[in-house]
């Protein structure tokens, strides 16, 4: 084993223990120590079955992990168990990664805007490969760092964005420019980067990504460069009701790849995906900590409720009434949901409650809120849910995106404890994916079984544990 992760990182489990078994036990534990309000359960087989799919369906593309996605210690240490490199925004991540022993050229620092006391400690601490799209980064990085090895970040789309702060990369007009302002300040570029993330990889945006990527790596050559590496970025799917979507995702990025980077052509593809290893092997419990009545009557203008917290929600609120169908109440319950960046897409839009609901009462919607009672600390409307009393506990599932940062110095949201778990039969195909067992006919069929706690897939995923991805120096 290449020493990241060993059997001290998590709680080995038999198979068939599923992470509702796993957040029922812990609830107990938790109960009798009354101190702890909220917790992730993750299940590390998840990930190892996610690499596994993705060196399948995507076998010239080496995965760089975002830490910015989820900087928890045990993804962390098994991406870099199964031979992952990172992508790191800041100085923080950075020194997270390198915290466990990840080396430098592991190491992408792939923000497109960074601090120039973050990019000294890159380079103080060997972190090489950076990014950049415009001569103000450029110059920063020139100054900063004359040992960088930069990706110019392009995009396809030349049309004005209606939020140009939002966008990264330039347009194919302006590389050679750039490609030209490097080569005077000294600065080395060996490839090209682009991200099409949330946009989705629809074929033909892909495509168009793709063939920028190819011109603009001939204007390099021109130039002298040595050009040899194409970072396509992330946007992959991470839960198994789009597994579909990633697999035409994948078919087009082959076919694109092949037609434009065929292979033996001397280029190493990496992406970035982030939601795609962790979403659905991240699980969050929340228990209720205080309870209100919001009055339909008064909506946002987004349609959403004003305020979402009522005019008397506090951490030691009265006991609430029961919900009827004439009053048409919007319940508020306040949980401890310190969930520091959810997007549209890791927003629980449906819960389950964990403890037993109170019998035959019901709620005709429940809004769900944060612990901090700021705007920005709203978390769900609408919900479903029983009638819920303060101490009930409610269970989310997928959600190991962006619900997760990386400590920072300057303190913060105090992060939910993590509980990590692996099948046996997990950890025994991480060993064979190193070469570390040797295996045996039986080991080759265990591979090829379900690899999480409670995870059931028709087909097969064998792949022969014999890729590591190769750093980039």
């Amino acid at each position: 084993m290449n020493g990241y992760l060993n059997e001290s990182n998590f709680m080995m489990v038999e198979e068939g223990f599923t992470t509702r078994d796993l957040l029922e036990d812990l609830l107990v534990e938790l109960c009798q120590e009354s101190h702890q309000q909220a917790f992730f359960v993750a299940d590390l087989g998840d990930i190892v079955k996610k690499h596994l799919h993705f060196l399948k369906a995507l076998p010239r593309v080496k995965p760089y992990f975002p830490v910015k996605c989820n900087g928890s210690e045990g993804v962390i240490r098994l991406l870099a168990e199964l031979g992952a490199g990172f992508a790191c925004t800041n100085k923080a991540e950075i020194t997270r990664v390198q915290s466990i022993g990840v080396p430098a050229e592991k190491i992408f620092y792939s923000s497109p805007c960074k601090q120039v006391a973050h990019i000294k400690y890159a380079a103080s601490h060997g972190v090489r490969l950076m990014a950049f799209d415009n001569e103000v980064e450029l110059s920063k990085v020139a100054r900063s760092h004359p040992r960088a090895r930069m990706l110019l970040g392009v995009t396809a789309d030349s049309s004005p964005s209606a939020h140009p702060s939002m966008t990264f990369g330039t347009t194919l007009k302006s590389c050679r420019h750039l490609l030209e302002t490097a080569k005077e300040q000294a600065v080395e570029v060996v490839g090209i980067s682009f991200h099409l993330g949330s946009r989705g990889l629809e074929p033909q945006t892909f495509a168009q990504s793709v063939a920028a990527a190819q011109l603009a790596f001939e204007m390099g050559k021109e130039l002298g460069y040595r050009m040899h590496l194409l970072d396509i970025g992330g946007g992959f799917p991470g839960t198994e009701d789009t597994r579909a979507r990633f697999e035409e995702m994948a078919a087009v990025i082959n076919s694109a790849l092949d037609l434009y980077f065929p292979d033996g052509c001397g280029v190493e593809i990496v992406a970035r995906p982030g939601r795609y290893y962790v979403t659905s092997a991240f699980t969050f419990a929340a228990s209720v900590t205080a309870m209100g009545e919001v009055p339909t009557e008064q909506p946002g203008s987004d349609g959403r409720w004003d305020g979402g917290t009522g005019p008397s929600v506090s951490l030691s609120p009265p006991e609430p009434s029961p919900c009827s169908s004439s009053q048409r109440k919007n319940l508020a319950a306040r949980g401890a949901l310190c969930i520091t960046s959810v997007t549209a897409s890791t927003a629980p839009l449906a819960a389950s409650c964990l403890t037993d609901p109170a019998p035959n009462l019901s709620c005709p919607s429940t809004s769900l809120q944060g612990p901090l009672g700021h705007p920005e600390d709203h978390i769900s409307d609408g919900l479903e849910l029983p009638q819920l009393q303060v101490g009930d506990w409610l269970v989310f599932e997928d959600m190991g995106a962006y619900t997760i940062t990386t400590p920072s110095p300057l303190g913060g949201c105090p992060q939910p404890h993590v509980t990590y778990a692996m099948s046996r039969l997990a950890w025994k195909t991480v060993q064979l994916f190193q070469g570390k067992l040797p295996p045996t006919e039986a080991d080759r069929e265990s591979v090829c079984a379900p690899l999480s706690c409670g995870w059931e897939m028709a087909e097969t995923l064998c792949v022969p544990p014999v890729f590591a991805p190769a750093g980039i120096i």
